[in-house]
């Protein structure tokens, strides 16, 4: 997949992306508080790179995204950064290029949503595999009152979750959506106090991690497979059974269960 362009102020600050490493959990977080989280092209690049990194580690069983500063997850694109952006710019598909990368990364991925999550922001949080959301988070795709779309998965990834009925209302009139309306059309899978957003976010992850990583790969290849269509679920569902069946995983999951013992999994 091709990354964002080079973005000339990058040089000139710290990439604000932060990454934290819990037991086979990484925790990344957009740190610019100071702009409510607002995805620009050094962040992008910056999480291009956290993504690369974390693919290539067998160690990291789970990813969660989240933002810094308790008032947004991210307020969406850099606006000035949407200022200087030209048809190129939409064709190089810099936003949608890292989130389908995101979407096709090998490990589940939650976001774990407090405060705003906005356009790009929403987005985001559409790539990843679940939503654990604060009372407080609010999302919405609002860009057609800026003359824009959303372009950044939104057209296609809200309607596979809330249905097209619900994803027309929301992306035409650009209306926000509380975390309560949000669990009740499915846009999250779960909504805690606040405080909790995070910690609950660990526990699904480590769940997660509790189980075959081979396993937990597969699942995930064959529920983007299936997204096609059922014929593409059909396929990549039985060969990926297939896979398992023949793998260390396999025997040992098995094996543990009739022994009535924990699973000693080795992701091979």
């Amino acid at each position: 997949m091709r990354k964002a362009p080079a973005d000339p102020r990058a040089a000139r600050r710290p990439h604000e992306v932060a990454v934290e490493a819990r037991g086979g959990i990484a925790v990344v977080t957009l740190n610019r508080p100071r702009v409510r989280n607002a995805i620009d092209l050094a962040t992008v690049r910056a999480l291009h790179d956290v993504l690369d990194r974390l693919a290539a580690d067998p160690k990291t069983r789970a990813l969660i995204l989240t933002g810094a500063g308790g008032t947004a997850f991210a307020s969406g694109a850099d606006i000035r950064d949407l200022q200087r952006r030209r048809a190129s710019d939409a064709l190089a598909g810099i936003n949608s290029t890292l989130f389908m990368k995101i979407e096709r990364l090998p490990i589940p991925t939650i976001a774990a949503v407090r405060g705003w999550a906005l356009g790009g922001g929403c987005e985001l949080a559409l790539a990843c595999d679940l939503r654990i959301a604060g009372e407080s988070a609010r999302f919405g795709q609002p860009e057609v009152g800026l003359g824009i779309i959303p372009a950044a998965g939104a057209t296609y990834r809200l309607p596979r979750l809330v249905g097209m009925g619900r994803a027309r209302d929301m992306i035409l009139t650009g209306r926000i959506v509380g975390a309560e309306e949000a669990l009740g059309i499915g846009l999250v899978n779960k909504v805690v106090p606040d405080d909790r957003v995070l910690e609950e976010a660990c526990l699904v992850a480590a769940a997660i991690a509790r189980r075959g990583p081979l396993a937990v790969r597969a699942a995930k290849a064959a529920l983007l497979a299936a997204a096609y269509g059922p014929e593409a679920g059909f396929v990549a569902e039985g060969l990926a059974q297939a896979i398992l069946f023949e793998s260390h995983d396999k025997a040992e999951g098995l094996s543990a269960f009739l022994a009535g013992r924990p699973p000693r999994f080795k992701g091979r």
